[in-house]
């Protein structure tokens, strides 16, 4: 059962009515343009959205992880991308700053990716490192007091926005005494020398979500530019990674949850042989199944996140989170444009647009064989 405070109902209920008549409207035009909507991401950070889980220090609203799923899943109802970039810019990009971060390095980065003025990414996944992060081929080595970042990376979100300020680099700093690779993270600022943003993927779905590959070449930043302990990165990651998917799967949640309503709308108002296509048996059950799995979803994501929220372990809970929320959004994709026939195969129709961005929330953050490894291995087996 899922019982959210009034103050977390209210809230709920403010970003969907945000997303109904701000996002949702704009949500085909950006698609159509593959552009981020500035005007909306400058809108969606004067409402708080991105500062929900920063602590009012720093310039924060001081909620909670819950919070954060609650604007994220009803944000994704209607536009994936748009989520992706909230949950993009909090989960990935400031809470690793938060966790980890030196107060000096909170200061100066904190308050600005709180109110959405800029944003934040974070540079793990190469092109022999994605599923295997320590296969991480980025290097960085000091020189002096200076870092000096060479390799490459790639599918970083909001890594080359027009409003994207830093970009958090996983990067091999040494080798332990057994061989295996020291990993440790390092902050470097957009338009850093030797850093470049290359165009942006042609991507079959989440046109909207800025997303590109990165190259660093003798990039050079200083040494206090070291996020957390050196070679403690690979356990400080797979923390971020950990919570962002909780976040992720309220995306995925929402995404299910955007597909539901929209078939259901039309099976009701649908004609066809002189009653509505939700008066067949095989529509109603289909629609019946919709609504089960994103029960199903909604619980386990809400699990996670008060789990994250009460300071217990949640690392299994989110890797089931996940799992179940990213199956549940593409089944519900593929049922909703089945429901609509011709239609659901028109980009201007929002179930058309969920059917091509929900592939992605089965590899995005982990694929679904990362979280059946993970899941397995927490219940002991290999």
């Amino acid at each position: 059962m899922i019982t959210l405070t009034p103050e977390q109902q209210q809230l709920s209920d403010e970003v969907r009515e945000f997303a109904d008549t701000v996002v949702a409207p704009a949500a085909y035009e950006y698609d159509t343009k593959r552009e981020l909507p500035y005007d909306i991401i400058r809108q969606m950070g004067e409402r708080g959205y991105f500062g929900l889980a920063v602590p009012e220090q720093y310039g924060g609203q001081g909620k909670t992880y819950v919070e954060l799923c609650l604007a994220v899943e009803q944000l994704a109802r209607v536009d994936q991308s748009i989520a992706v970039t909230l949950e993009a810019g909090l989960g990935l990009g400031v809470m690793p700053l938060l966790r980890d971060g030196t107060e000096a390095q909170k200061q100066e980065w904190v308050p600005m990716l709180a109110r959405g003025e800029a944003l934040a990414a974070f540079g793990l996944t190469e092109a022999e490192a994605g599923s295997d992060a320590g296969a991480t081929k980025t290097t960085a080595e000091l020189d002096g007091d200076e870092w000096v970042i060479n390799g490459s990376k790639q599918f970083i979100t909001n890594s080359g926005s027009d409003i994207t300020r830093l970009v958090t680099v996983t990067a091999v700093t040494g080798r332990r005494e057994n061989g295996a690779p020291e990993l440790s993270a390092i902050l470097v600022p957009s338009g850093t020398p030797g850093l470049t943003v290359h165009p942006a993927y042609d991507k079959v779905g989440w046109h909207t979500s800025d997303t590109h590959p990165l190259t660093f070449e003798n990039v050079r930043v200083p040494r206090e530019n070291l996020l957390g302990e050196r070679g403690k990165g690979f356990a400080s990651f797979l923390k971020t990674l950990d919570e962002g998917r909780v976040a992720f799967a309220a995306l995925c949640t929402g995404a299910a949850q955007g597909c539901l309503e929209e078939a259901l709308r039309y099976a009701k108002e649908r004609v066809v042989f002189g009653r509505p296509i939700g008066d067949n048996q095989h529509i109603a059950f289909m629609i019946a199944r919709m609504q089960a799995r994103v029960h199903q979803a909604r619980l386990v994501t809400y699990d996670a996140a008060q789990r994250i929220v009460a300071g217990t372990p949640f690392s299994m809970e989110a890797s089931i989170a996940k799992l179940v929320s990213s199956e549940a959004a593409m089944a519900n994709a593929r049922d909703a444009s089945h429901i609509f026939g011709g239609y659901g195969f028109l980009n201007e129709n929002a179930v058309a647009r969920h059917y091509r961005d929900s592939k992605i929330l089965e590899v995005g953050e982990g694929t679904t064989e990362v979280q059946l490894m993970i899941i397995s291995r927490q219940l002991g087996l290999a």
